[in-house]
């Protein structure tokens, strides 16, 4: 089966209840989505009402999947750029699949969403997002056509003593 992805869909409890259980599993898999495990709803609850308050605002995009049972099983944030000389890309932050489908190309699926919503979106010409080293998670990206651009040695602290480079990838739309 495959995932059905939707563009700015219609911010609900139901979604926002599946965004914050995904990002949960997520990150207590291990996931490198801004949090160290262990973490609990009410760990990452500020961090998405972030998120949908910029939806909301028109400032963030949110792209999900729902699988076969209509659960909430993917997602990724799309940020324009506010720079007004960097205005031709955008961001994709926080991406994610949900463990129990890890392993099923749902993350290249995903991966090729963004791509094809990022082209729908006026001016936009790249995709940037930043990834933790020491995960091997630049291969993933490289292997979805993005390239490795900059890199920040020591830039995240996972835990004392447990510092991981910040790596910048582009993804031209062109």
């Amino acid at each position: 089966m495959s995932l059905t992805f939707t563009l700015d869909p219609t911010p609900t409890p139901d979604l926002r209840d599946g965004v914050l259980d995904l990002w949960a599993d997520v990150s207590n898999a291990g996931g490198a989505v801004g949090f160290v495990p262990p973490v609990t709803h009410e760990t990452v609850r500020p961090e998405l009402v972030k998120h949908m308050v910029a939806m909301v605002e028109g400032r963030t995009r949110l792209l999900v999947g729902h699988d076969e049972e209509g659960r909430v099983a993917a997602a990724a944030f799309l940020t324009r750029n506010t720079h007004r000389l960097m205005a031709h890309w955008l961001w994709l932050y926080t991406v994610m699949v949900h463990p129990r489908h890890q392993g099923r190309g749902y993350g290249r699926d995903l991966m090729a969403a963004a791509a094809d919503a990022a082209r729908t979106i006026d001016g936009i010409e790249a995709i940037r997002l930043t990834c933790r080293g020491g995960l091997g998670l630049e291969r993933f990206y490289e292997s979805c056509g993005y390239k490795e651009v900059g890199r920040v040695p020591g830039a995240i602290r996972v835990a004392p003593g447990d510092d991981r480079d910040d790596i910048v990838m582009l993804l031209p739309l062109g």
